[in-house]
């Protein structure tokens, strides 16, 4: 199965260029607090031209209902990536991936886990890696996205270490906080694809 690559914080349809003439396979929009921050009107006007293949997902964290609702209407992400709890108080579509996150020392990682779900350290784009060795214990329950302190120096012993199904960079292609960088993008996806061709 191949390596699924999320590049997330996007802001401006330059961004999401960027990110798609790299060869990402999904594209993240924040709506929750953060400089990445977008509106709902400006992740549907950025993501205009995204082709079918690549999916579009709204970042939230602890949303109300109307919160979400309008990021549904407006936006109409193929996936909702939010922390795991929040799910049971959204009315979220069956039309809509679900992608639950999962914090660093969240306390009921030892019971079931969801089929996909996204680990990450507990603060959301601050560049904080996660125990590799404990996520590669992790991954082995379910289809795990790696997030948190990725970038070009580090997501080859990444994936070699945690072997998950798909990896999530957002300040690791940045040249300053909320700043995407093409090259950067680019750097970090050709990198994680020369360790999925070495596997």
């Amino acid at each position: 199965m191949s390596l699924m690559v999320k590049i997330c914080g996007l802001r401006k349809p330059d961004d999401v260029k960027a990110a798609i003439s790299a060869g990402a396979d999904a594209v993240g929009f924040v709506f929750a607090e953060s400089v990445r921050r977008v509106t709902p009107a400006e992740a549907r006007d950025a993501s205009k031209y995204l082709p079918k293949r690549v999916r579009r997902v709204a970042v939230m964290r602890h949303p109300a209902q109307h919160e979400w609702q309008e990021v549904l209407d407006v936006f109409a992400p193929d996936v909702l990536q939010t922390d795991i709890d929040d799910f049971e108080l959204l009315e979220v579509p069956d039309s809509v991936e679900r992608w639950p996150v999962i914090r660093e020392g969240w306390t009921g990682i030892e019971g079931r886990l969801p089929e996909v779900f996204l680990y990450e350290g507990v603060r959301s784009g601050a560049g904080q890696t996660v125990d590799w060795q404990r996520a590669a214990e992790i991954a082995k329950r379910g289809r795990m996205i790696l997030a948190g302190g990725l970038g070009v120096d580090n997501i080859a012993t990444a994936i070699r270490t945690v072997h998950p199904h798909g990896i999530d960079v957002s300040s690791g292609v940045e040249s300053r906080p909320g700043r995407k960088d093409p090259g950067l993008i680019r750097l970090f996806i050709k990198a994680a694809r020369a360790v999925e061709k070495q596997a």
